[in-house]
């Protein structure tokens, strides 16, 4: 795999009829990549089932196995890994290359940090524009050595600690990235490492931790939470199943909320109450999601949602949700669009620092389909009631802003477009796919 990208335009128009079916989506991404590190870590053999097959993992795949992990795809979904052990990690031959992979660089930092050995990390375009210091800074504490551009982008090369030290780090800005690469840095430390978040983050990480056999305590303080982790376990390989991803989920949700008259359900999606936030988001709008056969597995809360399209209606939503939605912003300034009344998102710092600025990416898109929106320091305003779209999105190679255009196309009056929707692949590869086939027609090509 390279890191090259020929833009690929697409449009989507209204669709003659409403959404209506049952579908799975694309695994969840932030379990996907976990599972293949966890897995890489332990030992024995771990399979895993239900694994998100965008670039974005495939990058993580890649990774592990030039590690010294094997890494076997044997079929739509099942993989299988066979682990190195905690410090087993072995010395790269080549470049690890994450693609347009934030999540899988920031948390494979944490993993080179505590292992004896030396790497080179890059990107594409994107990628390489994006801030690497928020995990550099803390994981120098474990000993390790990196070296970076300006800026504290990418390329970077790392030396790892060859006796790391455990951490204790007061994370500064929510960040399921930083607290992840912390622990996974402690993994190889001996002693207790501690991270403390003030908002509390998607806890995948401390799931698979103790589902792979490692000892976490985790303290709740304010909204926030104190995670302790015993270093130098051993991990033993465990199944994985991965859920459908709610931020993929978000995507169809939105569309069948907005096209009217559909109906549908989305089997198997992952309800993790530190992921579920746009969920609650879209209920106090007046959203007609009715939770089906909830359940546990793998230690993740899941459930099928039932979608019926419905008058919505502003609201405000707070600061301290963020860190449980920060990836569905932009499809929820879609529906906020189309809502009557405003909506106010608040406390979107974290949004600047994505794929793209995708604060103002956000703000942009909903310019482009004709929307009424205004952002207020870290806050998104929209002002809803019409969605006449007919626009062009600029994504900036950001695939959640490319999706988020393309919903929008679905619901406004003259349809929209996206100038490179190429990068949706790397989080839900068959969207357009998906989308046509709910809306029993190509809408979106």
């Amino acid at each position: 795999m390279t890191s090259a990208h020929a833009p690929r335009p697409l449009r989507a128009t209204p669709p003659a009829q409403p959404l209506c079916g049952t579908f799975r989506v694309a695994g969840d991404k932030s379990i996907s990549h976990r599972a293949l590190m966890f897995g890489a870590l332990a030992i024995g053999t771990t399979h895993i089932e239900g694994l998100l097959e965008g670039e974005d993992v495939l990058r993580t795949a890649a990774a592990m196995r030039l590690l010294g992990a094997t890494v076997d795809h044997l079929a739509p979904g099942r993989w299988r890994v066979a682990g190195r052990g905690i410090g087993g990690l072995t010395e790269p031959a080549d470049v690890l290359d994450m693609g347009n992979s934030g999540t899988a660089a920031r948390l494979i930092c944490g993993l080179l940090a505590g292992h004896p050995l030396f790497a080179v990390m890059t990107g594409d375009a994107s990628l390489r524009r994006r801030p690497m210091k928020r995990v550099t800074e803390p994981l120098a504490a474990t000993g390790a050595r990196f070296a970076t551009r300006d800026g504290g982008r990418l390329p970077l090369s790392v030396q790892g600690a060859a006796t790391p030290l455990p951490l204790d780090y007061t994370v500064p800005v929510a960040s399921a990235q930083v607290k992840s690469a912390c622990l996974l840095a402690g993994l190889c430390a001996r002693g207790t490492t501690r991270v403390i978040e003030a908002e509390a983050t998607r806890d995948h990480t401390e799931n698979m931790l103790r589902h792979f056999g490692a000892t976490v305590h985790v303290t709740t303080q304010g909204h926030g939470r104190i995670i302790e982790l015993t270093g130098q376990p051993e991990l033993i390989a465990a199944p994985v199943t991965v859920p459908g991803d709610p931020s993929s989920a978000a995507f169809l949700a939105a569309a069948a909320l907005l096209v009217p008259g559909s109906d549908i359900i989305i089997e198997h999606v992952g309800m993790n109450p530190l992921r579920a936030g746009i969920f609650t988001t879209l209920l106090e709008m007046g959203a007609d999601i009715t939770t089906l056969n909830p359940r546990l597995e793998g230690g993740e809360p899941v459930a099928d949602l039932r979608i019926r399209a419905g008058a919505l209606r502003g609201v405000d939503v707070p600061p301290e949700r963020a860190p449980s939605m920060i990836d569905e912003y932009p499809i929820l300034a879609v529906v906020a669009a189309a809502a009557i009344g405003t909506t106010r998102m608040r406390g979107l710092k974290e949004l600047r620092v994505k794929e793209s600025d995708r604060l103002a990416g956000t703000h942009a898109m909903l310019q482009a389909a004709g929307a009424r929106c205004a952002i207020d320091g870290d806050d998104l305003i929209v002002h809803g009631g019409a969605l006449p779209g007919g626009g062009i999105v600029t994504t900036h190679m950001d695939h959640r802003l490319a999706m988020s255009g393309l919903v929008a196309g679905l619901a406004a009056r003259d349809g929209m477009g996206v100038d490179d929707g190429g990068f949706i692949d790397t989080s839900f590869p068959g969207f357009a796919a998906l989308m046509n086939q709910a809306a029993g027609a190509t809408v979106i090509a």
